[in-house]
């Protein structure tokens, strides 16, 4: 498709300054939610002629299998990069207190053992500990407050990460806090506890996570999946999309739809196919169901993903101790401010 909505393209012709890393043979992106029904993933696969091609959004289905049906699509020694919409790390300040020093050694554990109650979120602030930090399971008579003196911190600031501290944008809740509309642990909780960490511990598939197991162009030479945090809202800004201006709403279907313009300029500049089912789905705002915010998502997120890759947007290699603990967001520059 030719510039939709008569939008120039002028905007995406050149790329910003970027490594350009080895192409996996598949880049998937998954939006999440606690609820499967609102999980959907957006697939690129690399073609014979080196330039990808995206199909129209999926729903992520059974989790136990999710891995593995990825590399049976693409073959065995295959490299899949494999984005995720939910928290993958710890605040630095919550994993000092819990002893913790390395989040991938720690993942597995979770659940278990001493750990065994740190998916059940407690339902009162006595229950509030560094082995069950996840609170509350009401929002009634709860605080922030409860959260802070439970887990030992000085104040709520302690419980963000590093990466979502990031200058100029709507900062989601913090991991453990799972009340209101930007709560983001109860999709962590799922993402971890049903998905991760069982994959980590499934001998048959080779899965690493960015940035705890190494940079990106360096895991993206090894068969096998590559984990990787992702943030769509901070792919609205790297694209312009329509959908961040002032009252514009992804849930709303004639929302979603303007931003065709900019979404297939962005594939025609970076020589990425779309199919024509997908092009006909981004034109028609993803259709009047509640899962159309969800599939827009996956989609965004991908297109951000596949920046990263072609080198139009650094990856984020923080680079130092905290990456093991914190982790970091896909495609999301260090800056002096993210930095300090």
């Amino acid at each position: 498709m030719a510039e939709a909505e008569g939008r120039s393209c002028d905007n995406f012709l050149t790329p910003t300054a970027g490594k350009t890393n080895p192409r996996p043979q598949m880049v998937t992106h998954a939006d999440w939610s606690k609820n499967p029904k609102k999980r959907w993933c957006s697939t690129a696969t690399l073609d014979a002629d080196g330039r990808y091609r995206i199909g129209a959004p999926e729903p992520v289905g059974d989790l136990s299998a999710y891995f593995t049906r990825l590399l049976s699509d693409v073959g065995a020694d295959a490299v899949v990069l494999s984005g995720f919409d939910f928290p993958i790390g710890l605040p630095k300040s919550y994993a000092d207190k819990a002893g913790i020093t390395r989040f991938r050694s720690a993942l597995p554990r979770f659940g278990r053992g001493r750990w065994c109650d740190f998916y059940r979120p407690a339902d009162k602030r006595s229950a509030i500990s560094v082995t069950r930090p996840f609170y509350p399971t009401s929002p009634r008579g709860t605080r922030r407050q409860h959260l802070v003196e439970g887990l030992g911190m000085k104040d709520f600031g302690e419980l963000y990460r590093r990466c979502e501290k990031q200058p100029g944008r709507n900062r989601a809740a913090a991991l453990f806090w799972l009340v209101g509309a930007s709560q983001v642990g109860a999709a962590a909780i799922t993402g971890w506890r049903d998905l991760l960490g069982p994959a980590l511990a499934n001998k048959d598939i080779a899965v690493s996570i960015w940035p705890f197991d190494g940079d990106l162009a360096e895991l993206l030479k090894r068969p096998g999946v590559v984990v990787a945090e992702t943030y769509p809202a901070d792919v609205y800004r790297h694209l312009d999309l329509e959908i961040r201006r002032n009252k514009r709403s992804k849930r709303r279907r004639s929302d979603r739809a303007e931003n065709a313009g900019a979404m297939n300029c962005w594939a025609r500049t970076r020589q990425v196919h779309l199919t024509d089912q997908l092009r006909k789905e981004i034109a028609d705002g993803f259709g009047e169901k509640s899962e159309g915010e969800d599939r827009f998502d996956a989609v965004v997120g991908l297109l951000g993903m596949l920046d990263v890759v072609l080198g139009n947007s650094p990856s984020g290699e923080p680079g130092d101790a905290a990456t093991q603990i914190e982790g970091w967001i896909l495609g999301q520059p260090v800056t002096p401010e993210t930095d300090a």
